[in-house]
């Protein structure tokens, strides 16, 4: 009888033994990532040229399909916003990436760079003309990096037609990457921005500058 209570005994501290362990792994693995609000890519149409970054939201994750694979090496998700007279410009999200572009981009990033695979600064924009009149304007004009590499718009990797002329009252959204050397070293990245100009060409707004932080 005194060994059926043992057994007994022994078999209920088993259980709740395990119970606890199956509660704290419960726990952990159930515990939420804090949430980002990426419903600003909804109407974002995939870039042809690089692969799409938009499930990448924790350091060393990647990504890889038809243009090679994408991985994430640094990351700031933090929003930043910057009026430039009528033009309302906001950055939702700045990324360093590794990428190894498949070979059949190759001729594409020839002109770029030499390397088979390199580090990019990619960051996505919302530009907002909020005036009644056609206004004209370069969310990146240059771009300089802590480590003294000084970038122009015109080596940006997207090519998402995000420069240049806005109808009055709209919006756009999309991509702006940068090819960079010194990717472990990289600390923040300043963008000044272009001028802005109305339908005649005449500057209506200067430009401004801002940094983001990695």
């Amino acid at each position: 009888m005194k060994k059926l209570i043992s057994l007994v005994c022994i078999s209920m501290f088993m259980i709740i033994l395990c119970g606890c362990s199956n509660n704290d792994f419960s726990t952990g693995s159930s515990a939420k990532a804090e949430q980002v609000d990426s419903s600003y890519l909804d109407a974002y149409a995939v870039n042809p040229q690089v692969p799409d970054d938009g499930t990448l939201l924790t350091v060393g994750q990647s990504v890889k399909d038809g243009k090679g694979e994408a991985t994430l090496q640094k990351i700031n998700l933090t929003e930043q916003s910057t009026g430039i007279g009528s033009i309302q410009l906001t950055v939702k999200d700045t990324k360093l990436i590794h990428l190894f572009p498949d070979y059949s981009m190759t001729d594409y990033f020839h002109g770029l760079t030499h390397n088979e695979e390199f580090d990019f600064v990619k960051i996505f924009v919302e530009i907002k003309n909020n005036s009644n009149e056609k206004l004209n304007f370069a969310p990146i004009a240059i771009i300089e990096t802590n480590t003294g590499e000084k970038l122009s718009w015109e080596q940006d990797i997207y090519l998402e037609n995000l420069n240049g002329e806005m109808e009055k009252k709209t919006t756009k959204r999309g991509n702006l990457g940068f090819i960079v050397d010194s990717k472990d070293d990289l600390e923040w990245i300043e963008i000044t921005t272009s001028d802005v100009f109305d339908k005649d060409e005449k500057k209506i707004a200067d430009a401004q500058k801002f940094r983001i932080e990695f």
